[in-house]
């Protein structure tokens, strides 16, 4: 019995390895949809189809859906519209939450994404109503064993970059949005491709939440980043190291 459930325990886990690739993969798509659609289908000469196709690529793409998912969004075959928009709010704890979208019905992300809010004990606030809270920048993440920490601080101020922070398990670069194309494409010419790079909303302060209000938080943050429509999911909360530990165990 005891091997029957072990093997059940690891298909369950490979389910749900899949369904994550899976929803994954779908984001990706919708990004490369967008992309093709607003730019050149050619990666080369649109930084953000780039940016989407090397993302893809990381996670191990098959290169004939990245293919078939260009020539969609370029018109070349038939495919979904899909609209961007931003949403804000409030979660458990006073935390600011924003959410970027991409989805082909307005109405159903909103109904979702207000359920989820009000579900966990939050609210769906206007555009504009917590974004204030953040900075809007570039961000570019290279492994750390690309290089060592002070050539790269030192080839990232070159290439224009404001900040460099170099750990143990990356270095991650922030830019300007202005700048964000000639950074990564400076740093692409010397490193390669980022394992990761795009903008993202990085908060000016953090909020301490207890943890009481953690883990709704976390079940809140979750909901939202499993929902096919949502891309992003940015908020400014700090929960100690302890608590967190707890959540994810």
């Amino acid at each position: 019995m005891a091997g029957h459930s072990q093997f059940k325990n690891i298909m369950h886990r490979k389910g749900r390895q899949d369904k994550k690739r899976a929803k994954i993969f779908s984001k990706l798509i919708r990004e490369i949809t967008v992309a093709a659609r607003s730019g050149m289908p050619d990666p080369d000469k649109n930084p953000r189809l780039r940016a989407a196709v090397s993302a893809a690529r990381a996670v191990n793409m098959p290169k004939d859906t990245i293919e078939r998912t260009i020539k969609r969004g370029s018109g070349d075959e038939e495919g979904v519209n899909y609209e961007e928009i931003r949403y804000e709010g409030f979660g458990p704890g006073g935390v600011s939450v924003i959410i970027e979208v991409l989805t082909d019905n307005r109405n159903r992300a909103a109904s979702e994404i207000r359920a989820a809010f009000t579900k966990y004990g939050g609210n769906l606030g206007e555009t504009g109503s917590v974004s204030y809270l953040f900075d809007h920048i570039g961000s570019i993440s290279y492994p750390p064993d690309v290089t060592d920490a002070d050539t790269m601080f030192e080839a990232a101020l070159e290439a224009g970059a404001g900040d460099v922070n170099s750990t143990r398990s990356s270095h991650e670069i922030t830019c300007d949005i202005d700048d964000f194309n000639d950074v990564r494409d400076t740093l692409e010419e010397r490193f390669n491709d980022p394992e990761e790079a795009g903008l993202i909303w990085r908060p000016q302060n953090l909020v301490a939440v207890e943890e009481e209000s953690a883990s709704t938080l976390m079940k809140l943050i979750e909901i939202l980043d499993d929902n096919d429509d949502v891309q992003m999911v940015f908020a400014n909360y700090d929960i100690p190291e302890d608590v967190m530990a707890k959540l994810t165990a």
